[in-house]
């Protein structure tokens, strides 16, 4: 099944606002498609693990799938996105595109086989009111939802099917992955992991972007994390954030490379202590950036990028750009 099909199908017009009718609609059509994907529920007899949402006094439903491992002892990866809407809208980029990216990463991630658990995992209440509460999806999967086995790793998309918002071709395709300080593993596992050469990736701490999103449960239990993001844009909780903006070739390399970072994080101990990642992030902002990197540091009043602090002016700079 393809990407855009998914997408629409979460793209109602009426939007996927917690509680609403599009909100159930959807997710019976994301239970349908973690059926059709062969995967098998994470606890109890469904994929749909409810919760009562007592800030907005409805009932809340993570949507959560397994591709079994050849040890199901061990504590398994996450994949994940949320699948709620901010707005009565279609939000497609917000948060339909990595829902969709997500199915897609299971229906390459279940051919092959690996020992640990692939859980995939679609949040519900992401969105304001509910955001970093105590009801967020993600804050309930982890506090009361969990099987017992801790999670060895999560990899959150969030806002991944858009053009990056700097207005300069050779950046659109550019991904953004945060969290290469929540274990000493990481730098050197997306430093091997072979990306699409159309895929230009920045690394940056959550420091730079903060919790953003459902990444922020995993990151508060001390668990591995990645957000994967191409951050905000012009429609960010807009009516506009519409499916015929997305990017869809981006979309498709980005599932690429999802699939192949799952994999890596299977396969890696992460139970090493943090290293500092400054020259790392140096390199890959010159490498992704370019000859554009010299005109935007003069913008923004720097030199060069040298350190920390530098590092955290551009990060701000870019922000205040509309990055």
């Amino acid at each position: 099944m393809t990407l855009r099909v998914d997408v629409d199908a979460l793209c109602l017009p009426e939007g996927r606002t917690v509680g609403s009718t599009g909100h159930a609609r959807v997710r019976a059509y994301l239970e349908r498609r973690l059926a059709g994907l062969g995967l098998v529920p994470y606890r109890g007899p469904g994929f749909a693990i409810g919760y009562r949402n007592e800030r907005g006094r409805t009932e809340s439903h993570n949507l959560v799938g397994v591709i079994p491992g050849t040890d199901r002892a061990l504590s398994p990866i996450v994949l994940g996105a949320h699948y709620d809407s901010i707005i009565p809208a279609p939000c497609a980029d917000d948060n339909a595109a990595a829902v969709a990216v997500a199915l897609s990463a299971a229906a390459t991630l279940r051919t092959a086989a690996r020992a640990r658990d692939v859980v995939i995992a679609l949040f519900d209440a992401e969105e304001p009111p509910y955001f970093l509460g105590e009801d967020m999806g993600s804050v309930r999967f982890c506090a009361e939802q969990q099987d017992g086995r801790g999670f060895h790793a999560a990899l959150i998309m969030d806002l991944v099917g858009h053009d990056f918002a700097l207005p300069l071709a050779a950046l659109a395709n550019l991904l953004v992955a945060v969290g290469i300080e929540s274990s000493g593993a990481l730098p050197g596992l997306i430093e091997r992991c072979p990306r699409p050469g159309a895929l230009p990736l920045v690394v940056v701490p959550n420091s730079v972007v903060g919790d953003m999103s459902d990444h922020h449960a995993f990151r508060m239990r001390r668990v591995p994390f990645l957000l994967l993001s191409c951050g905000r844009w012009e429609h960010y909780h807009r009516e506009s954030d519409t499916p015929d903006k997305l990017a869809w070739a981006k979309m498709e390399l980005i599932r690429d490379y999802v699939v192949t970072l799952t994999t890596a994080l299977a396969e890696t101990d992460l139970s090493v202590p943090a290293v500092d990642t400054t020259a790392m992030e140096i390199r890959y902002l010159e490498s992704a950036f370019g000859p554009s990197l010299p005109a935007i540091l003069r913008r923004l009043g720097l030199s060069a990028l040298r350190d920390r602090t530098d590092l955290t002016r551009l990060a701000f700079g870019l922000q205040s750009l509309g990055v």
